[in-house]
């Protein structure tokens, strides 16, 4: 396994593999209330890696990113033919909308060498929070995130869905995810993945009777959303601001959550909706921030912060576990992570991982 800084001693980094063994990561640099957004692709070998060609900026408008709070920095995914999709929550409302809020912000590069222009595509919705993307090989692209409902209060918070099948040469204009109300949690964060199958998972939290702040899984296939699933309970009168973790696993989905300072995972099973193997990484502390790879034999590396707050850096540690879920590796402190950092992970050809700190 090798660890590795984020390149251009950015933050936030996120990091998918490509089909011929690169790795894509997005980045962030400059003022945290208002930064860039960097694209590099490596190729890593053990313990070093060699950038293949400059880093690219990502945002076309400058400064118009955020990580602050380290819930609403940018999320990358590969769709058909390498084309590169990001999505990011904006530093401040877009210019001429007419409305006091950040809008949710898209790019995508056909080419890896430079970016298109950066695009809204929340419309007049208001309070967004949680931006994050998905693709797959067949051209879709889908960008979630949740803002405010027909009426105030988290209760009434939705998950947004912008969809485009052309590789996001277009979208949809954003509907509803679902029309089950789970409300959202107003400062955490989604992630989005599209399984083997084709099926659009999204992993967030809900928020109703002002205390259930429940993991919860919403699956959708062929544009029918199921009814969303809550994966694991927590009962706080607060926003965690907490971010959440998709990987690929096969048939399944491998899944990864923070509740009451505690780092969590679980199979998802999207053939039956069913939540399999949740459990706990061992010892407690105050954790956040988790990422998750799954290699070709079903090993499982789960890394998360540790100790980081608002304003805060800290740690992070991580966890290798097999098929069975016997612990194969771990390190409880693998090094530091700067004020609003993450941790990114990636499973290799080989069979090796790689984490971007």
């Amino acid at each position: 396994m090798s660890v590795l800084a984020t390149p251009d001693e950015g933050i936030q980094p996120q990091a998918v593999l490509g089909a011929n063994g690169e790795i894509h990561v997005v980045y962030f640099k400059g003022d945290p209330s208002g930064g860039d957004l960097y694209y590099a692709r490596l190729t890593v070998r053990g313990d070093s890696s060699n950038v293949n060609g400059p880093p690219v900026r990502i945002n076309s408008i400058a400064g118009s990113a955020l990580a602050a709070g380290s819930v609403r920095g940018a999320q990358v995914a590969l769709g058909r033919n390498g084309i590169v999709h990001v999505a990011w929550h904006g530093s401040k409302p877009l210019d001429g909308s007419g409305s006091p809020h950040p809008p949710v912000w898209y790019a995508r590069s056909t080419d890896g060498s430079h970016f298109d222009d950066q695009r809204s595509l929340s419309g007049a919705i208001s309070g967004i929070d949680g931006s994050t993307v998905a693709a797959d090989r067949s051209g879709r692209v889908s960008v979630a995130w949740h803002g405010l409902g027909q009426q105030p209060g988290e209760d009434h918070r939705t998950v947004y869905l912008a969809s485009s099948t052309n590789d996001g040469a277009s979208f949809a204009a954003a509907v509803p995810a679902t029309s089950v109300a789970t409300g959202a949690c107003g400062c955490c964060g989604l992630k989005a993945l599209f399984d083997r199958d084709g099926t659009l998972n999204l992993l967030y939290r809900a928020a109703t009777g002002g205390n259930h702040r429940d993991a919860t899984w919403l699956a959708i296939r062929d544009g029918v959303a199921r009814a969303p699933v809550r994966v694991h309970p927590w009962e706080l009168e607060a926003c965690p601001m907490s971010t959440f973790a998709l990987a690929d696993a096969g048939s399944d989905v491998a899944a990864a959550w923070e509740t009451a300072q505690q780092i969590y995972s679980a199979t998802l099973d999207p053939s039956t909706g069913s939540v399999r193997n949740l459990a706990a990484v061992p010892d407690t502390g105050l954790r956040k921030h988790p990422s998750i790879a799954v290699n070709a034999a079903g090993d499982r590396l789960l890394a998360w912060t540790e100790g980081t707050a608002w304003k805060r850096g800290g740690t992070f540690a991580w966890r290798i576990t097999n098929r069975a879920g016997t612990e194969l590796a771990h390190d409880a402190d693998a090094g530091p992570v700067p004020v609003w950092g993450l941790v990114s992970v990636v499973a290799m050809p080989d069979r090796s991982f790689v984490i971007f700190r």
